[in-house]
């Protein structure tokens, strides 16, 4: 019984850092999108120095599940809880890598004027904030419904990436000299779209924990 309660707290302080987790990535892509959109390299420097606190609650996320295999031996769903969690705290990882990424075209612009206001990289990103929201969510109360749903918000967001893409490249076109920005606004695009890609693979945890089975959220 005692074994029980002290698997039971340490699954709980797993879920509570992947929560934390969750919160970090939505802020540090915020943060990431407004420092681009008001050229803020200051904001952005931010973001970049935040990122290793990520990394600490990864690898805390990884020392506790693997004490917990090593001393309890769990087995079946306890497992997957587990199992779920180290593949979770990896999506957030590398999420929060990829809103470093946003960041650090700010500050290569280095204040530069942007070639166009930014609408459609903002739209992108607030989808994807609230597709990480969803993720941690279905994950917490295990939802597959909130879990399939995000394959539709990634459709959104994969639908603003095209024509991302289709309008900088006519821009490029048009204006050769804007070609470094266009091309860096381009890579910040398909950062974004790979944010929505790791939150959609949480989804597809929470169906595995529930289920035992994986689904394909990202066709």
């Amino acid at each position: 019984m005692i074994r029980r309660k002290e698997l039971d707290q340490d699954l709980d302080q797993l879920r509570s850092l992947l929560v934390r987790m969750g919160e970090h990535v939505v802020d540090a892509l915020d943060g990431a999108v407004t420092s681009l959109k008001t050229q803020d390299c200051e904001k952005a420097q931010e973001i970049v120095q935040a990122d290793a606190l990520l990394n600490q609650m990864e690898e805390e996320i990884m020392d506790i599940g693997s004490r917990l295999i090593v001393t309890q031996q769990p087995v079946a769903k306890d497992l997957r809880r587990i199992l779920v969690a180290f593949k979770i705290s990896s999506d957030l990882e590398r999420m929060g890598d990829l809103a470093l990424d946003v960041a650090k075209v700010t500050l290569r612009l280095q204040g530069e004027k942007l070639i166009k206001p930014l609408i459609d990289i903002p739209q992108m990103a607030e989808i994807v904030k609230v597709m990480i929201e969803e993720a941690i969510t279905s994950y917490l109360n295990e939802n597959t419904d909130l879990a399939y749903k995000m394959a539709q918000d990634d459709d959104q967001v994969d639908l603003l990436y095209s024509r991302i893409l289709t309008e900088l490249y006519d821009h490029m076109r048009v204006n050769p000299d804007s070609l470094s920005q266009a091309l860096s606004l381009t890579l910040v695009g398909r950062y974004i779209e790979r944010i929505a890609d790791h939150a959609t693979n949480i989804g597809e945890s929470a169906v595995y924990l529930v289920t035992g089975t994986r689904p394909d959220l990202n066709r």
